[in-house]
């Protein structure tokens, strides 16, 4: 069919064929070029007719020529239609040789997100049972240490009953000195804290899984998420109360969000007032749902709240929560703030050195507000040595005499008399002294601002510092000639001796 519809001359698709006086159909252009000769013998240029070979007349010259667009038309069609099925069977053999391919990657990338969940948990196991073998260490330990003691004391007691029961006046006297002091011995091995566990059978390890939930759930193909969800603003933690707690002047609050929360949380902000009332302020902002707040008032009332934040912005506070810091303080020596020099044991509450040169040690509360009472009890006391005992920036020079530098204020004293120091200065030297034995007592009253000293129950000289003002840590020196223990969580004495006059 396509054949017939070419021009022998041109070779190409008739354009406004005609018929010629033999029969021959050819474009009109074409036509115009060839000189047919007629009958008459004239030249004659051929009419723009066609018609279908055989009898009849040839259809009027409008409508071969539409038939001619149109043919060509439909011809153009074809042609495209047969390249157009060329590229569908390209992308039929694509999609599914892509399909194969997106599929292994997704299995790779799944299995990848599997094998490092199970890496990890695997970690997490590991970290369970070390703090589980941890703990059966620590208890089978406290154990066999508790059972040599109550074998070797109940051994002690059925000797002493045995002993009691002989009927040997003489004999009895002869050993009673050394079953006194044996007992004793025995009875002070069962020191405070002897009999209690030293660890909790509560694993206090919670792992928060809900990040990587949601996490997974969200987990989709970028293409796919033509819709975004809105996010909306975190929903207020819930305070965990039965994890909130105090100790000395630390407060430790522990929160949470609502079961079935959808909204994201990119972190909280923790506030807490002055503890006196005044506004809230910041004291923490961060990811973690537990955080401890050191160097706080003693005897002291905090409110303490927390807030949610993701993206689009901060979401309602928690209920408040009151938290009230200890009364007294209950501290002892830091070993962390001390002197190389400084020696400390019986759970670093007693304190000496191996220096024959004074050295500075710090105790571990910080005070700057109240009223605060500690005591001192001189457990050796060796050639005179000059103590100086009282209180001193965290700064304070740990290598000389508490008093010497202006970060520390004191008072120190031989088994005669005592001086107080500031800066080097030496001030309002006092009869009286300390030995074995004597308790040296330190009153620091942030509410008056002065700082007293006492010894054996009496005020010595008269008030040590006015204008005492600002954040003040307990303080000591001492050289190796003295021993000291400390005694906290005392409440202020009400008979205190009133206080010896001083010398100059």
């Amino acid at each position: 069919m396509e054949e017939e519809l070419k021009c022998p001359v041109c070779g190409s698709l008739f354009r406004e064929p005609i018929i010629l006086p033999c029969s021959h159909n050819v474009c009109l252009p074409c036509a115009r070029t060839i000189a047919v000769q007629t009958p008459e013998g004239e030249p004659h240029l051929p009419q723009p007719l066609l018609h279908s070979r055989g009898s009849g007349p040839p259809p009027p010259d409008h409508d071969a020529a539409q038939l001619s667009q149109a043919l060509n038309g439909v011809s153009d069609k074809a042609k495209e239609a047969k390249e157009f099925l060329v590229q569908l069977k390209n992308i039929l053999q694509q999609v599914q040789e892509n399909g194969l391919d997106y599929e292994a990657c997704l299995v790779a990338q799944c299995d990848a997100l599997v094998d490092a969940l199970t890496r990890q948990k695997a970690k997490l196991l590991t970290k369970v049972t070390k703090e589980r073998e941890h703990k059966l260490k620590m208890v089978w330990d406290q154990i066999n240490h508790c059972t040599l003691k109550l074998r070797q004391s109940t051994g002690l007691m059925e000797y002493c009953l045995e002993v009691i029961k002989e009927n040997d006046p003489s004999g009895f006297l002869q050993i009673s000195d050394a079953l006194i002091k044996r007992v004793q011995v025995s009875q002070e091995q069962w020191v405070k804290g002897a009999l209690e566990p030293k660890v909790s059978a509560e694993f206090d390890l919670t792992l928060d899984s809900e990040p990587l939930l949601q996490a997974i759930h969200q987990l989709d193909f970028i293409q796919m998420k033509s819709v975004p969800v809105p996010v909306t603003v975190p929903p207020g933690p819930l305070l965990q109360l039965e994890k909130c707690c105090t100790h000395n002047n630390s407060v430790t609050l522990a929160w949470r969000m609502p079961p079935f929360t959808h909204s994201p949380v990119d972190g909280y902000i923790l506030e807490l007032d002055d503890g006196d009332g005044g506004q809230f302020r910041e004291v923490y902002v961060g990811k973690e749902t537990l955080c401890t707040i050191d160097g706080l008032h003693f005897n002291s009332t905090y409110n303490a709240r927390v807030k949610a934040f993701n993206s689009s912005g901060v979401g309602p506070y928690s209920k408040t929560v009151v938290l009230q810091t200890s009364d007294v303080a209950w501290f002892t020596f830091d070993p962390n703030s001390g002197h190389r020099d400084i020696i400390l044991s019986n759970d670093n509450q007693t304190a000496t050195c191996s220096s024959y040169d004074d050295r500075v040690v710090l105790g571990t509360a910080a005070f700057s507000k109240g009223v605060h009472y500690w005591e001192l009890h001189v457990d050796r006391y060796d050639n005179h040595p000059d103590p100086a005992f009282g209180v001193a920036r965290a700064s304070v020079v740990k290598d000389m005499m508490l008093g010497k530098d202006d970060k520390a204020w004191a008072m120190y004293v031989d088994n005669n008399r005592s001086w107080f120091m500031h800066c080097n200065s030496h001030t309002n030297r006092t009869e009286g002294g300390v030995c074995k034995g004597a308790t040296v007592g330190v009153l620091l009253d942030l509410n008056k601002h002065t700082l007293t000293f006492f010894i054996n129950g009496q005020q010595q000289g008269p008030t040590a510092f006015s204008h005492v003002d600002g954040v003040f840590m307990p303080a000591l020196s001492l050289n190796r000639n003295v021993q000291v223990t400390l005694h906290t969580g005392l409440e202020v004495p009400t008979n205190l001796g009133r206080p010896k006059l001083s010398g100059n």
